[in-house]
Protein backbone atom coordinates (compact mmCIF):
# COMPACT_ATOMS: atom_id res chain seq x y z
CA UNK A 1 0.00 0.00 0.00
CA UNK A 2 3.05 2.53 0.66
CA UNK A 3 4.72 1.94 -2.95
CA UNK A 4 0.74 2.79 -4.31
CA UNK A 5 0.57 5.82 -2.16
CA UNK A 6 3.82 7.20 -3.30
CA UNK A 7 3.28 6.36 -6.72
CA UNK A 8 -0.13 8.36 -6.72
CA UNK A 9 1.58 12.20 -6.77
CA UNK A 10 3.16 10.62 -9.97
CA UNK A 11 0.21 9.09 -11.66
CA UNK A 12 -1.71 12.63 -10.84
CA UNK A 13 1.07 14.87 -12.45
CA UNK A 14 0.89 12.72 -15.61
CA UNK A 15 -2.58 12.20 -15.50
CA UNK A 16 -2.84 16.77 -15.61
CA UNK A 17 -0.17 16.81 -18.57
CA UNK A 18 -2.63 13.77 -20.81
CA UNK A 19 -5.54 15.87 -20.00
CA UNK A 20 -4.48 18.59 -22.11
CA UNK A 21 -4.20 16.12 -25.04
CA UNK A 22 -7.29 14.93 -23.64
CA UNK A 23 -9.01 18.48 -24.27
CA UNK A 24 -7.41 18.60 -27.57
CA UNK A 25 -9.50 15.42 -28.37
CA UNK A 26 -12.72 16.50 -27.03
CA UNK A 27 -12.47 19.50 -29.36
CA UNK A 28 -12.37 17.40 -32.25
CA UNK A 29 -14.54 13.99 -30.64
CA UNK A 30 -17.34 15.83 -29.34
CA UNK A 31 -17.32 20.20 -30.95
CA UNK A 32 -16.49 19.05 -34.31
CA UNK A 33 -17.63 15.37 -34.30
CA UNK A 34 -14.77 14.17 -35.88
CA UNK A 35 -11.86 11.37 -34.61
CA UNK A 36 -9.00 12.40 -35.36
CA UNK A 37 -6.10 10.16 -35.82
CA UNK A 38 -3.36 12.66 -36.25
CA UNK A 39 -3.15 12.94 -32.38
CA UNK A 40 -0.97 9.70 -32.35
CA UNK A 41 1.74 11.49 -34.33
CA UNK A 42 1.51 15.49 -33.34
CA UNK A 43 1.82 14.39 -29.72
CA UNK A 44 5.52 12.83 -30.71
CA UNK A 45 6.11 16.04 -32.87
CA UNK A 46 5.44 18.05 -29.88
CA UNK A 47 7.68 15.98 -27.87
CA UNK A 48 10.24 15.91 -30.52
CA UNK A 49 10.12 19.97 -31.20
CA UNK A 50 10.13 21.12 -27.50
CA UNK A 51 13.29 18.91 -26.46
CA UNK A 52 15.29 19.38 -29.54
CA UNK A 53 15.06 23.18 -29.27
CA UNK A 54 15.61 22.84 -25.85
CA UNK A 55 18.92 21.33 -26.92
CA UNK A 56 19.48 23.66 -29.41
CA UNK A 57 20.08 26.63 -26.63
CA UNK A 58 16.05 28.05 -26.37
CA UNK A 59 14.63 28.53 -23.44
CA UNK A 60 11.61 26.48 -22.44
CA UNK A 61 8.76 28.82 -23.06
CA UNK A 62 10.37 29.11 -26.96
CA UNK A 63 10.16 25.36 -26.99
CA UNK A 64 7.10 24.89 -25.57
CA UNK A 65 5.84 27.62 -28.35
CA UNK A 66 7.61 26.06 -31.08
CA UNK A 67 6.30 22.59 -30.35
CA UNK A 68 2.28 24.23 -30.50
CA UNK A 69 3.30 25.41 -33.52
CA UNK A 70 4.35 22.48 -35.05
CA UNK A 71 1.38 20.53 -33.50
CA UNK A 72 -0.71 23.12 -35.13
CA UNK A 73 0.71 22.86 -38.28
CA UNK A 74 -0.12 19.00 -38.55
CA UNK A 75 -3.83 20.06 -37.94
CA UNK A 76 -3.13 22.14 -40.86
CA UNK A 77 -2.52 18.95 -42.95
CA UNK A 78 -5.01 17.37 -41.65
CA UNK A 79 -7.65 19.39 -42.00
CA UNK A 80 -6.15 20.03 -45.51
CA UNK A 81 -6.54 16.98 -46.92
CA UNK A 82 -10.16 16.93 -45.16
CA UNK A 83 -11.48 19.64 -47.14
CA UNK A 84 -9.57 20.49 -50.06
CA UNK A 85 -8.95 17.48 -50.87
CA UNK A 86 -11.79 15.68 -49.57
CA UNK A 87 -10.49 12.78 -48.42
CA UNK A 88 -12.33 11.32 -45.04
CA UNK A 89 -11.53 12.66 -41.76
CA UNK A 90 -10.59 9.23 -40.42
CA UNK A 91 -8.56 8.64 -43.12
CA UNK A 92 -6.62 12.22 -43.23
CA UNK A 93 -5.72 11.91 -39.65
CA UNK A 94 -4.24 8.05 -40.41
CA UNK A 95 -2.53 9.90 -43.72
CA UNK A 96 -0.66 12.67 -41.19
CA UNK A 97 -0.04 10.39 -38.66
CA UNK A 98 2.03 8.44 -41.22
CA UNK A 99 3.76 10.94 -42.42
CA UNK A 100 4.41 12.61 -39.02
CA UNK A 101 6.63 9.28 -38.48
CA UNK A 102 9.12 10.27 -40.51
CA UNK A 103 9.01 13.78 -39.28
CA UNK A 104 9.91 13.46 -36.11
CA UNK A 105 12.41 11.10 -36.78
CA UNK A 106 13.98 13.57 -39.00
CA UNK A 107 13.68 16.24 -36.26
CA UNK A 108 15.39 14.03 -33.85
CA UNK A 109 17.87 12.62 -35.58
CA UNK A 110 17.35 9.19 -34.29
CA UNK A 111 14.50 7.02 -32.33
CA UNK A 112 14.44 8.93 -28.76
CA UNK A 113 16.46 11.83 -27.33
CA UNK A 114 17.37 12.66 -23.80
CA UNK A 115 17.23 15.70 -21.78
CA UNK A 116 18.65 16.32 -18.33
CA UNK A 117 16.76 17.95 -15.52
CA UNK A 118 20.19 19.49 -14.23
CA UNK A 119 21.32 21.15 -16.51
CA UNK A 120 18.57 22.35 -18.66
CA UNK A 121 15.52 24.91 -16.89
CA UNK A 122 12.68 22.49 -17.69
CA UNK A 123 9.19 23.55 -16.87
CA UNK A 124 8.17 20.02 -15.42
CA UNK A 125 9.71 17.22 -14.58
CA UNK A 126 9.31 14.01 -12.43
CA UNK A 127 12.02 15.08 -9.79
CA UNK A 128 9.68 18.22 -9.11
CA UNK A 129 6.67 16.02 -7.72
CA UNK A 130 8.21 16.32 -3.78
CA UNK A 131 10.56 18.41 -2.12
CA UNK A 132 10.45 21.36 -4.48
CA UNK A 133 8.42 25.14 -3.96
CA UNK A 134 4.93 24.97 -4.74
CA UNK A 135 5.53 27.05 -7.73
CA UNK A 136 8.07 24.87 -9.12
CA UNK A 137 5.47 21.67 -8.47
CA UNK A 138 4.57 19.70 -12.02
CA UNK A 139 1.58 19.37 -10.12
CA UNK A 140 0.86 22.95 -9.36
CA UNK A 141 2.24 24.05 -12.44
CA UNK A 142 0.44 21.77 -14.63
CA UNK A 143 -2.97 22.32 -12.64
CA UNK A 144 -2.69 26.66 -13.39
CA UNK A 145 -2.03 26.04 -17.22
CA UNK A 146 -4.96 23.88 -17.30
CA UNK A 147 -7.02 26.01 -15.81
CA UNK A 148 -5.99 29.04 -18.00
CA UNK A 149 -6.08 26.93 -21.26
CA UNK A 150 -9.95 26.14 -19.90
CA UNK A 151 -10.69 29.80 -19.28
CA UNK A 152 -9.18 30.86 -22.88
CA UNK A 153 -11.08 27.27 -24.33
CA UNK A 154 -14.38 29.01 -22.46
CA UNK A 155 -13.65 32.52 -24.11
CA UNK A 156 -12.57 31.80 -27.53
CA UNK A 157 -16.15 29.53 -27.65
CA UNK A 158 -18.16 32.21 -26.61
CA UNK A 159 -16.86 34.28 -29.77
CA UNK A 160 -18.46 34.30 -32.90
CA UNK A 161 -16.32 32.37 -34.29
CA UNK A 162 -15.82 29.38 -31.45
CA UNK A 163 -19.70 29.49 -31.68
CA UNK A 164 -19.45 28.71 -35.66
CA UNK A 165 -16.94 25.93 -34.87
CA UNK A 166 -19.60 24.58 -32.69
CA UNK A 167 -22.43 24.81 -35.10
CA UNK A 168 -20.45 23.02 -37.82
CA UNK A 169 -19.58 20.14 -36.04
CA UNK A 170 -23.84 20.61 -34.66
CA UNK A 171 -25.00 20.33 -37.85
CA UNK A 172 -23.08 21.13 -40.94
CA UNK A 173 -25.72 21.96 -43.52
CA UNK A 174 -27.90 24.19 -41.07
CA UNK A 175 -24.22 26.03 -40.39
CA UNK A 176 -24.00 26.60 -44.16
CA UNK A 177 -27.15 27.75 -44.70
CA UNK A 178 -26.34 30.36 -42.52
CA UNK A 179 -23.47 30.95 -44.18
CA UNK A 180 -20.69 29.74 -41.85
CA UNK A 181 -17.43 28.48 -43.75
CA UNK A 182 -17.83 24.70 -42.58
CA UNK A 183 -14.00 23.67 -44.46
CA UNK A 184 -12.46 26.71 -42.45
CA UNK A 185 -14.21 25.85 -38.82
CA UNK A 186 -12.99 21.58 -39.24
CA UNK A 187 -9.25 23.47 -40.23
CA UNK A 188 -9.50 25.32 -37.33
CA UNK A 189 -10.60 23.24 -34.92
CA UNK A 190 -8.12 20.39 -35.95
CA UNK A 191 -5.22 23.35 -35.94
CA UNK A 192 -6.23 24.24 -32.61
CA UNK A 193 -7.06 20.63 -31.39
CA UNK A 194 -3.55 19.52 -32.31
CA UNK A 195 -1.75 22.54 -31.16
CA UNK A 196 -2.81 20.94 -27.51
CA UNK A 197 -1.90 17.82 -28.26
CA UNK A 198 1.56 19.22 -29.07
CA UNK A 199 1.96 21.32 -26.04
CA UNK A 200 0.66 18.01 -23.91
CA UNK A 201 3.29 16.11 -25.76
CA UNK A 202 5.82 19.05 -25.00
CA UNK A 203 5.11 18.64 -21.29
CA UNK A 204 5.14 14.98 -21.25
CA UNK A 205 8.81 14.88 -23.15
CA UNK A 206 10.15 17.52 -20.20
CA UNK A 207 8.69 15.05 -17.35
CA UNK A 208 9.84 11.94 -18.89
CA UNK A 209 13.14 13.35 -19.81
CA UNK A 210 13.30 12.29 -23.24
CA UNK A 211 10.95 12.07 -26.41
CA UNK A 212 10.66 9.12 -28.09
CA UNK A 213 9.61 8.50 -32.00
CA UNK A 214 6.65 5.93 -30.17
CA UNK A 215 5.50 8.38 -27.46
CA UNK A 216 2.16 9.51 -29.07
CA UNK A 217 1.14 5.25 -30.26
CA UNK A 218 -2.12 4.98 -28.28
CA UNK A 219 -2.70 8.54 -27.26
CA UNK A 220 -6.38 8.43 -29.14
CA UNK A 221 -7.47 5.55 -27.35
CA UNK A 222 -5.63 7.47 -23.82
CA UNK A 223 -7.50 10.50 -24.64
CA UNK A 224 -11.30 9.37 -25.49
CA UNK A 225 -10.65 7.26 -22.79
CA UNK A 226 -10.48 10.52 -20.31
CA UNK A 227 -12.86 12.19 -22.37
CA UNK A 228 -15.48 9.14 -21.83
CA UNK A 229 -14.83 8.85 -18.05
CA UNK A 230 -14.91 12.38 -17.51
CA UNK A 231 -18.41 12.49 -19.50
CA UNK A 232 -19.44 9.11 -17.46
CA UNK A 233 -18.26 10.23 -13.98
CA UNK A 234 -18.64 14.12 -13.89
CA UNK A 235 -21.49 14.38 -16.87
CA UNK A 236 -24.43 14.83 -14.68
CA UNK A 237 -22.64 17.33 -12.46
CA UNK A 238 -20.94 19.63 -15.25
CA UNK A 239 -22.92 21.11 -18.28
CA UNK A 240 -21.20 24.37 -18.33
CA UNK A 241 -18.85 24.04 -21.33
CA UNK A 242 -16.25 25.15 -19.21
CA UNK A 243 -16.68 22.37 -16.48
CA UNK A 244 -17.03 19.65 -19.13
CA UNK A 245 -13.62 20.54 -20.36
CA UNK A 246 -12.70 20.12 -16.53
CA UNK A 247 -14.61 17.08 -16.06
CA UNK A 248 -12.36 15.46 -19.31
CA UNK A 249 -8.95 16.58 -17.79
CA UNK A 250 -10.40 15.40 -14.45
CA UNK A 251 -11.16 11.71 -16.48
CA UNK A 252 -7.82 11.92 -17.53
CA UNK A 253 -6.41 11.57 -13.78
CA UNK A 254 -8.52 8.98 -12.92
CA UNK A 255 -7.80 6.96 -15.86
CA UNK A 256 -3.88 6.98 -14.86
CA UNK A 257 -4.94 6.70 -11.04
CA UNK A 258 -6.47 3.39 -12.37
CA UNK A 259 -3.53 2.03 -14.35
CA UNK A 260 -1.43 2.79 -11.33
CA UNK A 261 -3.78 0.65 -9.33
CA UNK A 262 -3.83 -1.83 -11.99
CA UNK A 263 -0.36 -1.94 -11.73
CA UNK A 264 0.13 -1.91 -8.07
CA UNK A 265 -2.20 -4.97 -7.96
CA UNK A 266 0.20 -6.98 -10.10
CA UNK A 267 -1.43 -7.25 -13.66
CA UNK A 268 0.82 -7.45 -16.68
CA UNK A 269 1.95 -4.30 -17.77
CA UNK A 270 1.82 -5.87 -21.57
CA UNK A 271 -1.62 -5.76 -21.15
CA UNK A 272 -2.19 -2.01 -20.43
CA UNK A 273 -3.25 -1.43 -24.16
CA UNK A 274 -5.28 -4.11 -23.94
CA UNK A 275 -7.57 -2.80 -20.58
CA UNK A 276 -7.53 0.92 -21.70
CA UNK A 277 -9.04 -0.35 -25.70
CA UNK A 278 -11.79 -2.74 -23.37
CA UNK A 279 -12.61 0.55 -20.55
CA UNK A 280 -13.04 2.90 -23.98
CA UNK A 281 -15.35 0.30 -25.41
CA UNK A 282 -17.00 0.11 -22.48
CA UNK A 283 -18.13 3.17 -21.79
CA UNK A 284 -18.64 4.32 -25.29
CA UNK A 285 -21.18 1.35 -25.52
CA UNK A 286 -23.31 2.20 -22.38
CA UNK A 287 -25.15 5.26 -24.14
CA UNK A 288 -26.62 2.72 -26.35
CA UNK A 289 -26.73 -0.21 -23.28
CA UNK A 290 -28.94 2.58 -21.72
CA UNK A 291 -30.98 3.72 -24.34
CA UNK A 292 -31.78 -0.15 -25.49
CA UNK A 293 -32.38 -0.96 -21.54
CA UNK A 294 -35.27 1.82 -21.61
CA UNK A 295 -36.80 1.56 -25.02
CA UNK A 296 -37.76 -2.06 -23.58
CA UNK A 297 -38.98 -0.79 -20.01
CA UNK A 298 -40.56 1.67 -21.60
CA UNK A 299 -42.41 -0.58 -23.88
CA UNK A 300 -42.97 -3.12 -21.39
CA UNK A 301 -44.89 -0.04 -19.41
Amino acid sequence: MASLINALPGAVAQGLIWGIMAIGVYLTYRILDIADLTVDGSLGTGGAVCIMMMLSGHNVWVSLAGAVIAGMLAGLVTGLLHTFMGIPAILSGILTQLGLYSVNLKIMGKANQAINVDKFDLLVSLRFIRKVALYKNTIFVVAVGILLLILFLYWFFGTELGCSLRATGCNDKMARAQGINTDFARVLGLVISNGLVALSGALLGQYQGFADIQMGRGAIVIGLAAVIIGEAVFGRIFHNFGFRLLGVALGSIIYYLVLQVVIWLGIDTDLLKLLSACVVAVFLAIPTWKARYFSKTGKRG
